[in-house]
């Protein structure tokens, strides 16, 4: 099956919907190049089309374009020998030596994407040669960004900027509708209005949902989209088989939505097994795929920003699963699971007291509370609220370190541990000391009302309300606010 987001993409810069500013301003930067000969830098969200939109501007111009993207090993020499090489160009092929129409048609534009995540040993001094490349370059180049200010600030004084917005569900809408018209499908437009509610900002995501729910069929509704969203949950040797046996890559995505573990689980439960089933060339791409799913989980783990997880399951599961040459049948032994790590069983204590404390399953607390406490209080920011956490579920500074993001050893996660210890047992103080204390005040075994009302007290605290006298109770003391104001 074609991907749609391939099929169409738009070929040029006029079809780029949902940024008009954006793509009116990248057009200009393309036309008057010869004047400033200055790079750009696309930034935004992923999925808003800025890569989509650097091809486009290279059709309207008549450029040919090489690219080097975040897969390939980006060290200062792969730099400067594959990218280096194209922008050093002054006439290309096609073009003669002081013809200048000749020289412009025959130009090459630089793509280099994710340029905002150039870190770690295998990009060791790619920064350095990307901003020494766009300040002699002799050629056209586009950097792509999702985050600006984590590009470095050398390469940010040496380059223009522009902006791609998150695409709005209006502008959504109309892409989806034109996709189906051609595709020769019909459709109810409030099937449409759902899925770019649902993706609002991510064209791309849009489109994908939009293929997975229009499937096989001659007509789009309301009801597709719903189901598609909440298919029967497979068992994780279903999904192995799925990926690495049996089905396409576009239904092996709809596998890694139906089972119940998280990309990044997905990636170790995958990456163990592939050597089992695949031959030494489908390894070999398999492996470049698994990669590009590494790069994604570790932006989440860097950003917080669990939205990037959809991008690891389409390396994961649809990348893995084109990796192959041909299905495959039989029943394989694949044995328990992979190694397990030290945050690995971390995030396994977690996610159970998450789920003790709330009364619902792991999996609920696993893929959706998980993630928000992460976003609260990412890098243990807001203080209080990371404290009332802590106490809360009773973690120590592994856990808090693992939610938060925040180092296990720095002073900062030990002490907000310390303080949640302080919390808890002031709370539980406060919860048996005005039980006891209305029951020896009776003296007459009757359980008058002012025992009764310390014990609303120590119920209300619990959950988060109550009365106007326990209200007052738990305003004076800061310790159980804090907790309270958790929820």
């Amino acid at each position: 099956m074609v991907d749609w987001t391939e099929k169409y993409r738009p070929s040029t810069l006029a079809e780029v919907r949902g940024n008009n500013k954006a793509r009116d301003a990248l057009a200009e930067w393309g036309k008057t190049w010869d004047d400033h000969r200055e790079a750009v830098v696309l930034h935004g969200a992923p999925g808003v089309g800025k890569t989509s939109a650097a091809h486009a501007l290279a059709n309207d111009m008549g450029w040919e374009t090489v690219e080097l993207n975040a897969s390939d090993q980006r060290t200062a020499d792969v730099i400067e020998r594959f990218a280096g090489r194209a922008a050093m160009n002054t006439t290309l092929a096609g073009a003669s030596a002081g013809d200048a129409n000749g020289e412009r048609e025959g130009r090459q534009l630089v793509i280099m994407d994710e340029a905002d995540n150039i870190h770690g040993n295998y990009d060791r001094g790619g920064a350095g040669a990307i901003t020494r490349l766009v300040k002699k370059s002799n050629q056209p180049i586009v950097l792509i960004a999702n985050e600006y200010y984590d590009m470095s600030s050398g390469l940010r004084s040496a380059t223009r900027e522009i902006e791609f917005r998150d695409v709005s569900a209006r502008s959504i809408v109309p892409v989806l509708r034109d996709i189906l018209r051609k595709e020769g499908i019909e459709f109810d437009s409030d099937a449409l209005d759902r899925i770019a509610e649902t993706n609002s900002g991510d064209l791309r995501s849009a489109v994908k949902d939009l293929q997975a729910a229009a499937d096989g069929a001659d007509r789009l509704t309301v009801e597709d989209v719903v189901t598609g969203s909440r298919d029967k949950a497979i068992g994780l040797f279903e999904y192995i088989d799925s990926v690495l046996k049996e089905d396409t890559a576009q239904d092996a995505i709809q596998s890694a939505y139906a089972v119940d573990e998280t990309p990044d689980d997905q990636v170790k439960w995958i990456e163990d097994k592939v050597s089992m089933v695949y031959d030494d060339d489908e390894l070999a791409r398999a492996y470049e795929f698994l990669a590009n799913a590494d790069v994604w989980l570790g932006r989440v783990m860097a950003t917080q920003d669990y939205s990037y997880w959809r991008y690891a399951t389409d390396n994961v599961a649809a990348g893995v699963a084109a990796a192959r040459n041909r299905t495959r049948g039989g029943w394989t032994q694949y044995g328990g699971a992979p190694y397990r790590s030290t945050r690995d069983k971390t995030r396994d204590e977690v996610v159970r007291k998450i789920a003790e404390s709330g009364g619902f399953s792991m999996g609920t607390a696993r893929r959706n509370v998980l993630p928000f406490l992460s976003t609260i209080t990412h890098h243990c920011k807001p203080r209080d609220v990371t404290v009332a956490m802590a106490a809360w579920y009773d973690l120590d500074e592994s856990a808090v370190s693992f939610i938060t993001g925040s180092g296990e050893t720095t002073n900062k996660v030990q002490s907000i541990v310390e303080d949640a210890r302080e919390m808890r047992e002031s709370e539980m103080e406060e919860h048996s000391g005005g039980a006891f204390e209305g029951t020896a005040s009776n003296g007459d075994g009757t359980g008058n009302d002012e025992s009764i009302e310390n014990d609303a007290s120590e119920d209300d605290v619990l959950d988060g309300g109550g009365n106007d006298s326990a209200d007052e109770e738990v305003e004076d003391d800061d310790n159980q606010s804090g907790l309270d104001d958790f929820f």
